[in-house]
C-alpha cells in the first residue's frame, strides 16, 4: 500500500513510519521538515498536500495541536487554536483526502486517552480529541467507495514523558502506541475508536 504518514517527524509518527514501512510504501509529511509539508489549519496547505502527493491506499494522521491549560486560563485563542488544528485539520484531511484515495483506503486519525479520562487542564484537549471520535463514527456509516474511517486513541509516551522530564514509566513506548495504527490501516475495522493500551505486552498478558 501507499501510505501517508502526518506528523511523521513526531514521536508517534516515527514511529509508525518504522512499522509500516518493512510492508508498505510511506509517504512522511510533517509541518516544516522534509519533502512534504502541511499546515493542518489551512484547508489550502491540505488542498497542495494531495495534490503533490496525489493517489494512497491510506492516511494516518499523528499531529495536531491542542491547547493544555486550566480551565480559567484557556482563552478564545486557545479553543480556536484546538479546534482549527487538531480537530477540523484532520477532519479535513479526511474530507479533502477522499478526493484522492484509492477505493477502498483507510484514515486513521489521532484522539487520545484524555477523551475518555479527562485530567486537570485538559478542558480544550478532551473536547477535541472527544469530538474526533464522534466524527471518526459517523463519518465512517457512509462509507464512499468503500474507504474505512477510525481514531487511535494514544496514552501518555513513554518517550514524551522523558523529554518533560517526568517518569517514562506511567507512559507506553512510542513503538507499541504504532501498533493500533498498523491495525487501524491493515485490519477491516471502521468507525472505531481503538485504544494503544490494547497493544501493550502487559495488557496482551492478562487477556
Amino acid at each position: 500500500m501507499r501510505i501517508v504518514v502526518v506528523g511523521a517527524t513526531g514521536t508517534i509518527g516515527r514511529a509508525v513510519v518504522e512499522a509500516l514501512s518493512a510492508r508498505h510504501e510511506t509517504i512522511p509529511v510533517s509541518h516544516s521538515r522534509g519533502e512534504h509539508q502541511v499546515d493542518l489549519a489551512s484547508k489550502e496547505s491540505i488542498e497542495r498536500l494531495f495534490q503533490a502527493i496525489g493517489p494512497f491506499d491510506a492516511l494516518v494522521s499523528a499531529a495536531g495541536q491542542a491547547a493544555f491549560k486550566p480551565l480559567q486560563d484557556l482563552t478564545d485563542e486557545d479553543f480556536q487554536l484546538s479546534l482549527t488544528n487538531k480537530l477540523m485539520g484532520q477532519v479535513n484531511l479526511v474530507r479533502i483526502g477522499l478526493h484522492h484515495i484509492n477505493e477502498g483506503g483507510s484514515f486513521t486519525l489521532t484522539s487520545g486517552v484524555l477523551a475518555r479520562e479527562p485530567m486537570p487542564g485538559s478542558a480544550a484537549v478532551s473536547l477535541v480529541n472527544s469530538a474526533l471520535e464522534g466524527f471518526a463514527g459517523a463519518a465512517a456509516l457512509e462509507r464512499p467507495r468503500n474507504i474505512r474511517v477510525n481514531v487511535v486513541s494514544p496514552p501518555w509516551v513513554s518517550e514524551t514523558l522523558t523529554a518533560m522530564g517526568m517518569d517514562p514509566a506511567g507512559g507506553m513506548p512510542a513503538d507499541q502506541v504504532a501498533q493500533a495504527y498498523v491495525q487501524s490501516v491493515e485490519g477491516q475495522d471502521s468507525g472505531k475508536v481503538i485504544d494503544a493500551r490494547t497493544f501493550a505486552p502487559a495488557a496482551n498478558a492478562a487477556d
